[in-house]
């Protein structure tokens, strides 16, 4: 369903719908009536697109998150404890932040004291 509503020819309906709605409204006098359809239908519209958004997203995230599994499954030198991240606790991810900030600060002083010629050819 998300493929179909994001293509270009869900957007063109919409606009059709949006467009015959307006067109309409001289027909019905711009009644309370007729600015209540179009409201309500846009609202119905939007409450079922969040979820399909959301569906969508945890889908996508998801296969990231095996993708990434994988990768660091198969990387030797890689830390297999880094396979199931997204089930840690805020505190043990704020700790294991810290850990690379550590590692990139160091990282990057190594660089910074490294010969300037040494810097050119990286």
């Amino acid at each position: 369903m998300s493929v179909i509503v994001g293509k270009a020819g869900a957007f063109c309906t919409a606009l059709v719908v949006i467009i015959a709605w307006g067109v309409t409204g001289p027909l019905f006098g711009f009644s309370d009536t007729w600015q209540l359809i179009i409201n309500t239908s846009t609202t119905i519209v939007t409450f079922l697109m969040v979820f399909l958004i959301q569906s969508t997203q945890n889908r996508d995230a998801a296969a990231i998150h095996l993708k990434l599994d994988e990768l660091i499954r198969a990387t030797h030198r890689a830390r297999n404890g880094m396979l199931a991240l997204e089930h840690l606790s805020d505190e043990q991810l704020e700790k294991l932040e810290s850990e690379f900030e550590r590692l990139r600060s160091a990282a990057q002083q190594k660089l910074a004291s490294r010969a300037p010629e040494d810097r050119q050819r990286s």
